[in-house]
């Protein structure tokens, strides 16, 4: 049987990486988004309105997916409304194509929110969770809305008969343009405006992110990851941490990413020193450094996203992922962190969005 995808989200860094990958593997596979992605070879693009039941109808009524991967949201003032925008992004979409019971199984990314809190309370005293956090943590007691896309998933499950996985990944490394949540980019154009114009490259975080264990989730893994769910009886209808399986200290990482700019780096000097503090006034160098190397991309606000580097650096606690409920069920893939954020790099370079 012909597995057909429906990548929601196809321009994001998970989305995009995740489409290469079916494409890859043989999958027929569709991309969903505002804007659609049509830079990747093999991808069929859809351009819909999540928000809009009667656009998303006439938009997918020819599509009938066997597989549904969301990978999207939309960044909203407050948590309130992060939730209803975000559940119905979800709902509309499922409900759209509820008649055509095509659908095996729907994956869901969300991330280590659901362990730390929404942004309005991320990573405060009284919430913090014991790490390495672990899939049978419970909800937080607070307004969160991956809870709120997990409970629509569910709900849209017991109605149409497909299984569902739940995918939490740490922080994601990989290539994306105009990405709402990028560290790796974020600080591939600190670093190179800290080149070019002599600046120290400071850690913007805390104390405890300096000195304690951290990971992340490289969006290819990711990718490798939810397929393998989607495909494998044993993780249907499981929520999973997704790591990339090493473990580091940024001040031994943010040395790593130094030498690979060719800078020096400077470490955390007792104080947290945001990032978007610090790039607030950059968009105008990155603008001439983008004249001067001929870049694909003069708008820094599409490619560095400041403030979501400093939740997660910023962050009074060292945060890491089990991945033993994985391994357990047999997912073995495994990625070298430097390598996610040395390959990172080399790519935005071929790609001339870094000089």
């Amino acid at each position: 049987m012909t597995n057909i995808a429906l990548v929601v989200g196809a321009t994001g860094i998970t989305g995009s990486n995740l489409a290469e990958k079916l494409i890859e593997k043989g999958w027929i596979t569709y991309g969903l988004s505002r804007n659609p992605n049509t830079e990747i070879a093999g991808l069929k693009p859809i351009a819909a309105d999540l928000l809009n039941p009667a656009d998303l109808a006439a938009k997918l009524a020819e599509v009938a997916p066997t597989h549904v991967f969301f990978t999207s949201w939309m960044r909203n003032d407050t948590e309130a409304e992060n939730i209803r925008v975000n559940s119905a992004m979800v709902r509309n979409l499922l409900d759209s194509l509820s008649a055509k019971k095509s659908i095996q199984h729907v994956a869901l990314v969300t991330g280590l929110k659901h362990y730390l809190g929404p942004f309005e309370a991320y990573a405060q005293a009284g919430t913090l969770p014991e790490t390495p956090v672990r899939e049978e943590h419970p909800r937080l007691d607070l307004e969160n809305f991956y809870y709120a896309q997990e409970d629509e998933v569910y709900a849209a499950a017991a109605r149409d008969g497909f299984t569902w996985s739940i995918h939490r990944p740490h922080s994601v490394v990989g290539k994306a343009v105009g990405n709402l949540m990028n560290m790796g980019t974020t600080l591939a154009v600190y670093a190179s405006i800290c080149k070019e114009t002599g600046r120290p490259f400071q850690f913007p975080g805390s104390v405890e992110q300096w000195n304690g264990l951290s990971d992340v989730t490289d969006a290819k893994l990711l990718a490798e990851h939810m397929i393998w769910a989607a495909t494998t009886e044993a993780a249907h209808n499981e929520a999973f941490n997704v790591a990339n399986g090493d473990l580091f200290r940024w001040k031994w990482l943010w040395k790593q990413i130094a030498d690979w700019f060719a800078i020096e780096p400077a470490g955390f000097d007792g104080q947290i020193r945001p990032l978007e503090q610090e790039m607030a006034n950059d968009a105008s160098a990155w603008k001439e450094i983008a004249t001067k190397y001929n870049l694909k991309e003069s708008n820094i606000n599409r490619l560095a996203s400041a403030w979501h580097t400093d939740l997660d650096l910023g962050r009074p606690l060292e945060v890491m992922t089990a991945m033993s409920k994985s391994r357990k069920l047999g997912f073995t893939g495994y990625q070298d962190t430097r390598d996610s954020f040395f390959d990172l790099f080399k790519r935005l370079r071929s790609e001339n969005l870094i000089p």
